[in-house]
């Protein structure tokens, strides 16, 4: 059977539409990866406290207005609403996401304070200094213009409003070669989740200071998103039928030796993941 992710697989904004039901049964409800205070983790908690992580940093309060840039499914969005009183929007290039993010809000009464739409988050039409908190979780690795996508954060944020990041990264910045030499593990990682460009904690940190914000908090948490991983490939295992019926048995595969990839690449260096946080001057 050929893999319905063939043909979309090196548009990170089409793969994700395929991909999105399948991924129900892989990611989980949340749709990131998780924080492990244990590695006993369930898979649910681990995906909330890495969302307790970012929470912690905003130091959100009622009636902020926040921009959720990357909101998938619009559950952190929801969260944020329901348990902090603010004001939300959020954009996402993708109509499936935007779709079930407006209807969780409707199903949780919150339509009225959180709104999702099409947007595109290194190129937005809001006035300058707009919101209060920007916050861009798991979204900027499949942003060709990372750059762009701090700018229009900086230009977004109100005098005192803050900039809360978490994604994957690269420890380092890899030469050519290393790419090259890595190219079929590489190749497997855009079958299962699409195109990305990764960069290292430290790019994000030098862009933030460049637009003349100061930084909070940066930090490594490639160890405690490790069991991640295990956790995906238990989920594959266990709904292999489902999956498959979304996305095929090759895809299916894809996404298994995805897991195993990313787990050797946390485990010898390559890639990990980082949460940061910085705030504009008043």
């Amino acid at each position: 059977m050929k893999s319905k992710l063939q043909d979309d697989s090196g548009d990170s904004t089409l793969h994700y539409e395929t991909v999105l039901d399948a991924w129900d049964h892989l990611l989980g409800e949340d749709l990131h990866y998780g924080y492990f205070v244990e590695a006993s983790m369930p898979l649910a908690a681990a995906t909330d406290a890495l969302t307790d992580q970012m929470l912690l940093l905003a130091e959100l309060k009622s009636q902020l207005k926040v921009l959720d840039i990357g909101c998938g499914t619009g559950k952190a969005g929801c969260r944020i609403v329901n348990e902090y009183d603010c004001q939300l929007v959020g954009v996402s290039p993708s109509e499936s996401c935007v779709e079930r993010a407006n209807a969780l809000a409707d199903s949780k009464n919150l339509s009225g304070n959180a709104r999702f739409e099409i947007g595109d988050g290194t190129a937005l039409d809001f006035e300058d200094q707009s919101f209060d908190r920007v916050w861009v979780m798991e979204s900027s690795h499949l942003m060709d213009n990372k750059t762009a996508l701090l700018n229009e954060c900086a230009r977004l944020l109100r005098p005192g409003g803050r900039i809360v990041l978490c994604d994957v990264m690269l420890h380092f910045k890899l030469t050519l070669e290393q790419v090259i030499a890595r190219r079929d593990e590489f190749l497997i990682l855009k079958n299962a989740f699409g195109r990305a460009r990764m960069e290292t904690l430290n790019f994000y940190e030098k862009q933030l200071t460049d637009n003349n914000l100061e930084l909070e908090s940066a930090r490594n948490i490639t160890k405690e998103t490790l069991p991640t991983f295990a956790r995906w490939k238990e989920n594959a295992l266990h709904n292999r039928a489902s999956v498959e019926e979304h996305i095929g048995r090759k895809a299916w595969e894809d996404f298994i030796s995805s897991c195993d990839v990313l787990q050797e690449f946390w485990q010898h260096g390559v890639m990990g993941y980082g949460i940061i946080s910085a705030r504009k001057p008043v």
